[in-house]
Formats: C-alpha cells, sequence, structure tokens
C-alpha cells in the first residue's frame, strides 16, 4: 500500500483547482461580486439577509425576542441568502456586506438605509436600538459584552475548525480533528464554569449573549450541532445542559431558529409577518 505523500508547502501559495468538501464551491481567495443581484426589499423598516445556521440563528431569535416583549418597531422582513449556491456573492448583498458573510441587516427606517453586518454587530445595534437584552449599567453591560465577544471570537474554532474538519472536510484528518475538538471541549469547560454560578451567561438576566452563544454551544450540547455530541462527551458539561435547556423552552427561541431555514420541523425559508410562525 502506497503512503500518501507528504505535503511540503511550495513557496507561493495557489488555489488548488478542487479542495473538495462541502463548500468547495464557494471557496475563492478574493472578495467582491461574482453576478448582479439585487437584493429584495419587503414592507417593514427591518430587512434582514440571513439563513438559518447558527450565526443567522442569533438575530431571528432577538428579533423574535424583541417582539415577543412588545416592541412592533422589531417586525422585519427576512429574505433567504442560499450560501450553497453562492448568493452571498451577488451585488446587492456585497453592497451590504463586503465580506460577504450572512446574517447582513438594512435599517431602512431614517433618513438613508443603514447597513449592519457581522451577527454580533447586528446584535449590539438592534439591543441598542430597542433598549433591551443589554443593560445599560456599565459593569453588566461590559460583562455581556465581554461573553459576547467571546462568543464572536471561540465560533472560528467550533465551526471553521472543528465542524469543518469533523463533518464537511472531503476526508477525515486526525490532526485537525484532535486540535479543534480540544478547543472545543476547553470552550464548552470556561462556560460550564461560569455557568456554574450563573443562571445565564453574563449574570442572572437574559442577554444578547445568552442568544449569540446558544446557537453554538447550546446546540452543540444538545446534540444538534455536527451530530458530535457523543464525540464531544457532552453530557460532562451538565451547567450547559441545564442553561441550554432553559433557553431552548424560550418560545421566542423556538420562533427565531425557524426562519430562514430551509429544512427541519415547520421551518419557514422566508418571514415576513409573525403570522408566518404561526
Amino acid at each position: 500500500m502506497s503512503e500518501t505523500p507528504k505535503y511540503v508547502p511550495p513557496a507561493v501559495w495557489t488555489p488548488p483547482a478542487a479542495s473538495g468538501g462541502t463548500f468547495a464551491s464557494i471557496n475563492r481567495p478574493v472578495a467582491g461580486a461574482t453576478h448582479d443581484r439585487e437584493l429584495p426589499v419587503g414592507s417593514h423598516p427591518l430587512q434582514l439577509y440571513s439563513l438559518g445556521t447558527p450565526n443567522g440563528q442569533k438575530v431571528t431569535i432577538l428579533l423574535e425576542e424583541l417582539l415577543a416583549l412588545g416592541h412592533e418597531g422589531a417586525e422585519y422582513d427576512a429574505w433567504l441568502v442560499r450560501i450553497g449556491d453562492g448568493e452571498q456573492f451577488g451585488s446587492g448583498f456585497v453592497d451590504i456586506n463586503p465580506n460577504s458573510k450572512i446574517p447582513a441587516l438594512v435599517d431602512r427606517g431614517g433618513d438613508a438605509p443603514l447597513r449592519v453586518f457581522e451577527s454580533g454587530s447586528i446584535l449590539v445595534y438592534l439591543a441598542d436600538k430597542f433598549g433591551a437584552f443589554l443593560p445599560r449599567d456599565t459593569r453588566a453591560r461590559t460583562e455581556t459584552l465581554n461573553w459576547l465577544f467571546w462568543q464572536m471570537g471561540s465560533a472560528p474554532f467550533v465551526g471553521g475548525g472543528f465542524g469543518h474538519f469533523f463533518a464537511y472536510a472531503p476526508e477525515k484528518l486526525q490532526y485537525p480533528i484532535d486540535r479543534y475538538a480540544m478547543e472545543t471541549k476547553r470552550q464548552l469547560d470556561v462556560l460550564d464554569r461560569q455557568l456554574a454560578a450563573h443562571r445565564y451567561v453574563a449574570g442572572d438576566d437574559y442577554t444578547i449573549a445568552d442568544m449569540a452563544i446558544w446557537p453554538w454551544c447550546g446546540l452543540l450540547v444538545l446534540g444538534e450541532l455536527y451530530g458530535a455530541g457523543e464525540f464531544l462527551s457532552v453530557h460532562e458539561y451538565t451547567n450547559v445542559r441545564r442553561w441550554a435547556e432553559e433557553v431552548a423552552a424560550r418560545p421566542a427561541v423556538a420562533r427565531g431558529r425557524r426562519v430562514n431555514r430551509l429544512q427541519g420541523e415547520r421551518h419557514v425559508p422566508e418571514r415576513h409577518a409573525a403570522a408566518d410562525l404561526d
């Protein structure tokens, strides 16, 4: 049996003809639009362009939580962006997010449309706009933002690292799976220790930090992400599990995670009114 040749990096990297894996067709080393495509616009000031991935769920959960609190101005249109088909590289989407990643939001309620991109930025923007789920007290606000940005910095290790090599790469490779499994479990331990002393991630109150972390770590310990629950021994993280189940039981969370989904129970590819989820 012949061994696979050892990879030696060239002096200058060039893209491979075919990289393989689930997302090979949309991977490229440059930015910018690949085609002209205007974005649709609905009747509400808030226009969301997204997909029901963990990052996408953060925003729809917050919007549904705001509506549940009675903030009528949080009504929104949620348009589906099929990232597997490269729709995030359309000219209209690139105009509102030059990084070509979902989710992206346009607030058309002011004098001129305002673009907001990157999920963490959208959460802060909406929380500040409606004065909810982000404390105004400096100490509590800072602690919430600490954990929000902890998630933003951690997600690439969980998704692009562990999730990619465990679930999406064209072949299973031990080194990257070991590396990112170790980091993912370390992050779960960080969260488990925090939740041992607090009901919610940033303290006693439910905030955008919980909404950001739950679609990643919460779904992971509930066995709904990458099919990796047994592999990662998620049963060890009892405090994360307690928190994950409590957040999952919130009606607005259940509604928000159905939006912009292409599969799953009662999934809603596009959302333009509350009745779409009823």
